[in-house]
């Protein structure tokens, strides 16, 4: 009986290192599809940044009726440059805040998510030569379907904008934005 006992025990303690080989495999696989994918994770850093920096111009420019207008080219060309820096200022930590986060987030789906054998596939899948070409030609095509997106979707969003900043200036007790046009 305590044969049994000795090798049962054996047997679990094997099955333990090898589970824990997996899961050390498993966790390589991660990390090494991070590391493949770390381009697109520092662009998200850099896309939250964009974002930011483009939010704060939209709002200097529904202010700009404020400013006297032979100062307006000049005031815009000043925050112009203030956006711009504080972009070069934020993006870098923004990037590196995503890539530190990335293992924690995507890396956990991907271990949770994914076996072995899926991580393999999917390395295998972006070191491909075809995969690299997708990408490529995705970022060229990216700024067409971007324009394409605008250009067919502004009569329907134009209109929400100005009831949006309408109803954002009524708020703030801002006259709308045609009001200050006809003072001009």
């Amino acid at each position: 009986m305590k044969r049994w006992t000795v090798l049962a025990a054996l047997l679990v303690a094997g099955g333990l290192v090898q589970a824990a080989e997996a899961t050390a495999a498993k966790k390589d696989l991660v990390k090494k599809v991070l590391q493949l994918q770390q381009p697109g994770i520092e662009g998200l850093g850099n896309a939250v940044a964009g974002q930011t920096s483009q939010q704060i111009l939209q709002a200097a420019s529904r202010q700009a009726g404020r400013v006297p207008a032979d100062q307006r080219e000049q005031v815009g060309k000043a925050i112009q440059e203030d956006v711009r820096k504080f972009y070069d200022d934020v993006a870098p930590a923004l990037r590196a805040t995503a890539v530190k986060q990335a293992p924690g987030t995507l890396g956990a789906a991907l271990e949770d998510k994914l076996s072995e054998d899926e991580l393999k596939a999917l390395i295998a899948w972006l070191e491909s030569p075809v995969s690299r070409k997708y990408q490529q030609l995705s970022s060229e095509a990216q700024p067409a379907l971007t324009q394409k997106i605008i250009s067919e979707s502004r009569s329907t969003v134009e209109p929400k904008l100005k009831a949006l900043d309408q109803s954002i200036s009524k708020k703030l007790g801002l006259p709308p934005a045609e009001d200050a046009a006809k003072k001009k």
